[in-house]
């Protein structure tokens, strides 16, 4: 962190910046006693590590590990690195997370890096490199989407980031909209956070427990550009809020989160759908995404920016085509009501209705920490190296629950739960 870079930091409210460390362990993790816990952030959120390694020490952790990444460092590799090297990855590192996982170590992501870091470099080697770490990635992975352990993400204001969110105004006050931003989002800006969580957890609770008492057969969507029709796989269990991890314990991965999602059939999707919102994309932005489904597959993408990337996407593997999670989220969320586009998923993803490419979460099953990888394939499970979300809902977006016998009930009407 540069000093300037620390000046900046500085503007960030501590006690909020505090209670989002808090949160983060009682709430998103739920970090038990003697439980180890490996923490990854951008070198810019020191501040945040620091408060969250005193709060899982305080929750009795046994021994907090940090990874850290670094803006300069990862652009240095692709202006100066050897062509040959785009191919690799820390597999060793990777190999190493998946032992911590299977031991029940806790996984904490903190995201704060520019989103458009890589914009200005070959795209060719970010989508060899983006390729390579995935494949090295799958070990760890394989932990986090089966939930073997429980594991959590936040958000960290970093100046770079707060300059592409508020690109016209000074960086001090831009570090301090998104700061504020983030804190509101994630339900830190008030005091009783950890009793916000709970109340809102309950909120989504009920609306999971709806959906699956229905046990719709699929989803039916129309707004302007999209008729599209998503299966839903067979025994798919909608999650939203907290969820307990196969170790047992019960966390909020995200944070913040304002969704309920389950398992779409990879095979069963067919018709039309437009993006309602841009997708921020390892330094590309796609936006105005327009595709057309056929028994389940993409076979046919187009997009007014980043169309090319986006079909480099598509051709990842054979899944990627296809979708592995379908998401309900009401257009009245807080981050929607926000009117921010943040260039991060994390947050992006909670302002509208979405739907992911590629893998699937075995816990989306009911039973699914009991099924084997064939038989969630067999119930409609999609398997992919990538597993990306991208927002189709808005105000216009209707949703139907269509049952087996083809009886509908409503679900969403002008994006609001009917």
């Amino acid at each position: 962190m540069t000093a300037y870079q620390s000046s900046v930091s500085a503007l960030i409210d501590p006690v909020k910046l505090d209670r989002l460390a808090e949160v983060a362990v009682k709430v998103g993790l739920r970090l038990q006693p003697g439980q180890d816990l490996l923490l990854t952030a951008p070198s810019v959120a020191l501040p945040l590590v620091r408060r969250i390694a005193v709060h899982a020490y305080k929750a009795g952790a046994g021994i907090v590990t940090p990874i850290l990444s670094d803006e300069e460092i990862t652009l240095a590799r692709y202006r100066y690195g050897h062509n040959d090297g785009f191919d690799r990855a820390a597999n060793w590192l990777y190999e190493g997370m998946a032992k911590a996982f299977t031991a029940n170590t806790a996984r904490l992501a903190i995201v704060g890096d520019n989103p458009m870091l890589l914009s200005g470099e070959d795209p060719v080697k970010v989508a060899r490199a983006s390729k390579a770490n995935s494949i090295a990635y799958q070990p760890a992975l394989e932990k986090i989407v089966n939930f073997d352990t429980n594991w959590n993400i936040i958000a960290y204001p970093s100046p770079s980031w707060a300059k592409q969110v508020f690109p016209d105004i000074p960086l001090d006050v831009a570090v301090g909209k998104l700061a504020d931003a983030i804190f509101a989002a994630s339900r830190v800006d008030q005091d009783g956070a950890v009793a916000a969580w709970e109340k809102h957890n309950a909120v989504l609770r009920e609306r999971t427990e709806w959906l699956n008492g229905q046990r719709f057969h699929a989803l039916k969507y129309f707004g302007p550009g999209t008729d599209l029709t998503i299966g839903l796989a067979d025994g798919h269990e909608w999650e939203g809020g907290a969820a307990t991890a196969r170790n047992g314990i019960t966390c909020n991965a995200n944070i913040p989160t304002e969704e309920v999602f389950t398992t779409p059939h990879c095979r069963r999707v067919s018709g039309h759908v437009v993006s309602s919102k841009p997708l921020s994309y390892q330094g590309t932005l796609i936006d105005n995404i327009a595709v057309r489904f056929e028994e389940g597959r993409i076979v046919e993408a187009k997009a007014s920016r980043g169309e090319e990337v986006l079909k480099k996407v598509l051709d990842t593997d054979e899944g990627a085509a296809r979708l592995g999670e379908v998401a309900l989220v009401p257009h009245s969320s807080p981050i929607s009501k926000s009117g921010l586009l943040f260039f991060n998923t994390l947050f992006d993803e909670n302002a509208a209705s979405h739907i992911a490419l590629g893998q699937c979460y075995s816990k989306c099953f009911v039973n699914g920490d009991k099924l084997t990888p064939d038989q969630i394939a067999a119930q409609g499970g999609n398997k992919s190296l990538i597993h990306i979300d991208w927002m189709i809902g808005s105000s216009e977006t209707d949703i139907d629950g269509v049952h087996a016998d083809g009886r509908r009930v409503p679900v969403f009407r002008k994006g609001e739960w009917a």
